[in-house]
């Protein structure tokens, strides 16, 4: 019998379009206000499941134990939260098509773990509704529920309070500049701003919001601080998240290919649509599987 090919399942990147930090929970977790800019560009998963009882990654990623990684991580945590004798013998090999950089702020593992979640929950019948998932996801991250609800958003609390938005079409170049941020060690600099007034989603607009991570962020890695600068002579531009990714906000596709056209060989970037909703759930919902 010959073998059904594999379906690839998209896991997005996403856009912090802003983040404010509004102060600190008693648990030390932060308090933020940001808008998540969900985008057609990003990872891509299939799901080879089996009754082995073992959960694999057929295409490991260098430098990351697979314990470690979140599409792993996010298998188990869904495995184990299932009664024993659904769970028995569940096994999956999972393979993965990398093309988000790592530690670059655009959410790639989050949203691995997310798509993880999301499809094993179907192919495994687990049954798990959307707000259970998202629970999961938390446990994994705090941007895992914005890829499980897969909606263009504003967050609030510790980025899991979720209020779907729709914005206007914007197409953005996304250039990494080859730095790793560590999101823990920006968040732990005591001189990190966390008294920022929070604001209404009917108040945002790109030029009186801010990124209150991104100042340190370059004053510590200069490639960042470039980058960024670089972006700024052609079109309003930030750090997204805690870094290491700078984007630039266009009106359309073609500008901003003109745009990633001049930059300096060798730079690592992409050119990608906002959506309002995931590629990921718009797959779902036509129940491709």
């Amino acid at each position: 019998m010959n073998k059904q090919p594999l379906k690839w399942w998209p896991s997005p990147a996403k856009l912090n379009l802003f983040l404010h930090i509004n102060g600190r929970y008693e648990n030390g977790y932060h308090q933020l206000q940001s808008l998540f800019q969900i985008l057609d560009h990003g990872d891509e998963l299939a799901f080879d499941v089996n009754f082995s009882d073992k959960i694999t990654l057929a295409d490991p990623i260098a430098g990351v134990a697979d314990e470690d990684n979140l599409i792993i991580k996010a298998a188990v945590l869904l495995k184990q939260s299932l009664p024993d004798t659904k769970s028995k013998n569940l096994g999956c090999n999972i393979h993965l098509k990398k093309y988000l950089p790592m530690g670059g702020g655009i959410g790639g593992g989050s949203s691995n773990a997310a798509t993880t979640l999301l499809i094993l929950n179907n192919l495994w019948n687990c049954q798990l509704s959307q707000g259970e998932l998202a629970t999961l996801g938390l446990i994994l991250g705090a941007d895992v529920p914005i890829f499980i609800q897969g909606k263009t958003a504003f967050a609030e609390g510790v980025g899991d309070k979720l209020q779907q938005v729709i914005l206007p079409p914007k197409t953005y170049l996304v250039l990494f500049p080859d730095s790793h941020v560590s999101t823990a060690e920006i968040f732990s600099l005591p001189n990190l701003p966390r008294n920022t007034a929070k604001i209404n989603f009917n108040e945002y607009s790109f030029a009186n919001t801010h990124n209150d991570c991104q100042e340190l962020v370059c004053e510590s890695y200069p490639n960042v601080a470039k980058a960024l600068h670089w972006l700024l002579e052609y079109a309003p531009s930030r750090m997204t998240g805690t870094g290491s990714c700078v984007f630039a906000a266009f009106e359309n596709r073609q500008e901003a290919l003109s745009v990633q056209a001049l930059l300096p060989a060798g730079s690592s970037s992409f050119v990608a649509d906002g959506v309002n909703t995931s590629l990921l759930h718009s797959q779902i919902k036509a129940q491709i599987y």
